[in-house]
């Protein structure tokens, strides 16, 4: 009888002890719910914050503590597969370079995942468990796929529009990241799109290598998508977006209508002062207007200027994109170039400065070109943002880059020979490119202090990523004239070629992808 009680008591401590294991084993369980995990390894970035970006499920971006754990993933030997894109694919490094796929990572169909959204996924206790690798950044000298344009210390893009991002979405920097192979290729191929200018049709001019074709513009913190011509099309329905500006415009515009014939081919509807080209199914317009200046111009005489030389009023903005801007719903303007040529510049009617044309040398000129063309972007972006008629998105396509090398367009600058991406390591800097991007920059800020109706302005800026695709343009590939001269001269002298405007399909399809997940935002905030 005596052993009954101390059973008893036995029993009596063990059912407390396993409600007090429970107890704390509950607790652990609610603060970290099973499943709830989806990280993103971001390196270089430290900032731990929450990154919404694009067609990622991503959220917890903490920092890999040292290279250590990326080069433990690194191949023994040349002959690995490295993984060089988040796309899910594999590249063989060896000699075969063939593709190996593997399962896709679940990715969500939005672009953009609301705060809301993610925070409700994360307590819900999904059992979705995803981890993203970024991918590894080497030395292309060294073969490798990715170059990373983020260290970079003579970037443009420390001069970025005040008040204005780097991109639309804190947390994904679409202006800054990497470009990265990608073996599948362009969306179209010139066969497929017959609308390209000749000058840009570089396949079909004789360039023999294509792999400036395959890579693609890997943003920092985010995956750009490639270009879905439903998804804009479904987006614009019933809407215009008007390319506004010179030839590289006009390059982009093409881009884009190449891109969109993919899935219908438009109607054209030409006129003198606007081209336009509708897509039926969806009564999606693409407008172009030409304007090399973005603001008024005539070459009527003045003052002692005489006639025929193209005077620039710089306080008075261009009539032929101006008339036409209430009926549009997505504005893509860019200028620049055309500010090395020839002209008189004008404000409130009295001659301040010239390119390439001074007589008088002994007076000082108050404007140069490239302070001129600061001053017409502040002109023509003022007038957007108060006209009074006007409430449209503008997206500001940042300077274009050109890669002249050993002189200027017109004194035998060069670009032949160029195969791949220029590197941190041999990016040539171009003060010209700089200081136009600058005096862009300052009329973009100058003029977003002044607006007065209900428009949306955004800064597109691809000068530093496109600083590196030297392989983009057509150099001597400008014309499929089959006795063309395409190589230097035995005394060393450059064909004559094209550095300034982008092959199609090339780099400059990445412009209309970030033009579509602007888009794709704006739509979203609304």
């Amino acid at each position: 009888m005596s052993a009954f009680p101390r059973s008893l008591s036995s029993i009596t401590v063990s059912v407390g002890g396993l409600a007090l294991f429970l107890i704390f084993a509950s607790a652990i369980l609610i603060s970290y719910p099973i499943g709830s995990t989806v990280r993103v390894y971001s390196y270089g970035d430290d900032s731990g914050k929450t990154v919404r970006c694009c067609n990622e499920t991503a959220i917890d971006t903490r920092p890999v503590d040292s290279m250590d754990e990326v080069n433990k993933n690194l191949p023994a030997n040349p002959g690995s597969k490295v993984p060089i894109n988040s796309s899910s694919q594999l590249i063989d490094s060896g000699t075969n370079g063939g593709v190996n796929e593997r399962a896709p990572i679940p990715f969500s169909s939005a672009s953009v995942r609301q705060e809301e959204d993610i925070s409700s996924n994360v307590s819900s206790g999904s059992t979705d468990n995803v981890e993203i690798a970024s991918p590894l950044s080497v030395d292309l000298e060294n073969n490798s796929d990715v170059i990373d344009t983020r260290s970079n210390p003579r970037s443009p893009a420390s001069f970025l529009p005040e008040g204005v991002g780097t991109s639309v979405e804190s947390g994904c920097d679409l202006d800054h990241g990497r470009w990265i192979y990608d073996p599948s290729g362009p969306l179209y191929t010139i066969d497929t799109c017959p609308v390209v200018t000749p000058g840009q049709n570089c396949q079909g001019n004789g360039r023999p290598d294509r792999e400036y074709e395959n890579w693609r513009w890997k943003p920092s913190g985010c995956d750009l998508p490639k270009f879905d011509a439903k998804k804009f099309l479904k987006l614009m329905r019933g809407k215009t977006l008007a390319f506004i500006g010179d030839s590289v415009a006009r390059n982009q515009m093409e881009s884009m209508l190449c891109l969109l014939r993919q899935v219908e081919v438009p109607v054209t509807r030409g006129g003198k002062k606007m081209h336009r080209w509708l897509f039926r199914s969806s009564s999606v317009v693409i407008a172009r207007i030409w304007s090399s200046w973005l603001v008024h111009h005539t070459r009527d005489p003045l003052d002692y200027a005489p006639e025929g030389v193209d005077k620039l009023h710089l306080d008075v903005p261009d009539e032929a994109f101006m008339d036409f801007l209430p009926h549009f719903d997505v504005v893509v303007i860019s200028s620049g170039h055309w500010f090395v040529k020839q002209s008189v510049y004008v404000l409130k009617n009295e001659i301040v400065g010239g390119q390439f044309w001074w007589p008088d040398k002994s007076l000082p000129m108050k404007i140069n070109f490239s302070e001129a063309f600061g001053i017409s972007v502040e002109t023509s972006l003022s007038a957007i943002l108060t006209h009074p008629n006007y409430t449209g998105l503008t997206i500001v396509r940042s300077y274009s880059p050109d890669h002249y090398e050993g002189g200027a367009w017109n004194t035998g600058g060069s670009c032949t020979g160029k195969v791949r991406p220029a590197t941190a390591w041999v990016l040539s800097e171009h003060s010209g490119t700089n200081i136009m991007h600058q005096k862009q920059v300052t009329g973009f800020n100058n003029a977003i202090k002044k607006v007065t109706n209900k428009s949306k302005l955004r800064f597109l800026d691809i000068t530093e990523a496109f600083g590196y695709r030297h392989d983009g343009h057509p150099g001597p590939f400008r014309n499929n004239d089959p006795n063309k001269i395409t190589q230097h001269g035995p005394d060393g002298k450059p064909p004559p070629q094209d550095c300034l405007h982008w092959c199609l399909p090339g780099p400059i399809d990445t412009w209309n992808e970030l033009v579509l997940e602007i888009i794709t935002r704006e739509r979203i905030r609304r």
